[in-house]
């Protein structure tokens, strides 16, 4: 249960929206291609795989193993670990290692089998090949317009475009206790007007999950809540205790803590989502241009048959004699 309108955290909302700023229509579809493209995982943008033998290696790239002579590099594992995901990097350390390690053998023995049967000359492998070598060219060359687009003038000015275009927006700070019938709301409200501590009695009472810590639903604003929960606590003033509120959930009895101008959060704090928003719109824009300077040619579809000749008007009737 929650009196919250969406799932969606609520820290930085409104300065999220004001960073979603609509693009032009040029770039709308670009936008979408690009949304999972930002920092390219699997992309090939660490050093070189040494995946043949005799090749040479460095203090940062140490060789930590060979499959049948062939070097296995540090770099391979950092390439593996991109390529395995979320789960490989809740391992312990050690177990993660050893799991990168026999991923990237396992890579150079079927490898090694596949080249003795010459798979390497097979058309579709050459197909895939060319178009996996064109996805990773792509994503160093966005990576590096991410790169040098999110720098900390860039940032801090789109932080400040964000900060002037937001509106000031109230919030209140507040607590409530949720049970389930008016009898046992209004009971509440009359031992909290006998001196009884609110929170204290939200720990002891409510069914809420936040009741362990007194009820605190801390700052929110208008939009956050239930409507039935809002139209009340922003008609509160700070101390004030409702009447029993019913909403879907049960009866609620609100108290308000405080009322603010919801502030503009501080710039180290926004810094990662400014930093995405820049690279999202430099590597949009970049294909967009690309695009723009290109010759498209699209042969799946007919050409466009030119427009018809609008008919002549018919000649007039000669004068009568």
């Amino acid at each position: 249960m929650t009196l919250l309108q969406s799932t969606s955290p609520k820290r930085f909302t409104v300065f999220q929206s004001a960073l979603a700023t609509r693009p032009s229509a040029k770039t709308v579809a670009t936008i979408a291609a690009l949304a999972l493209f930002v920092l390219p995982a699997a992309v090939g943008c660490s050093k070189n795989s040494s995946s043949s033998a005799g090749s040479s290696s460095s203090a940062s790239d140490a060789v930590v193993a060979r499959v049948n002579g062939t070097e296995i590099h540090e770099s391979d594992l950092a390439m593996a670990e991109d390529d395995l995901g979320e789960n490989i990097h809740t391992m312990e350390p050690a177990a993660k290692r050893e799991q990168l390690i026999a991923y990237v053998t396992d890579i150079f023995l079927a490898t090694q089998a596949a080249e003795k049967q010459n798979l390497q000359d097979n058309e579709e492998f050459k197909r895939r090949q060319a178009f996996l070598r064109n996805k990773m060219l792509m994503g160093m060359v966005l990576q590096t317009r991410a790169k040098d687009a999110a720098t900390e003038e860039e940032m801090k000015k789109v932080y400040d475009d964000a900060a002037r275009s937001m509106t000031a927006e109230e919030e209140v700070h507040a607590r409530h206790i949720l049970v389930e019938s008016e009898d046992e709301a209004k009971a509440i409200v009359e031992q909290v007007k006998g001196g009884a501590d609110f929170a204290t009695l939200a720990k002891e009472k409510s069914k809420d999950p936040g009741a362990a810590d007194g009820g605190d639903l801390g700052y929110f604003v208008k939009g956050q809540m239930v409507p039935e929960f809002s139209e009340v606590a922003f008609k509160m003033y700070p101390g004030q205790v409702s009447n029993p509120v019913k909403t879907q959930f049960g009866w609620h009895v609100i108290k308000v803590e405080d009322r603010r101008t919801r502030p503009m959060p501080e710039f180290e704090k926004v810094k990662d989502q400014i930093a995405s928003f820049v690279a999202r719109k430099a590597q949009s824009e970049f294909i967009a241009q690309l695009r723009e300077g290109a010759k498209i040619e699209r042969l799946d579809k007919p050409a466009t048959p030119p427009a018809a000749a609008a008919p002549s008007a018919p000649a007039a009737p000669p004068p009568k004699q």
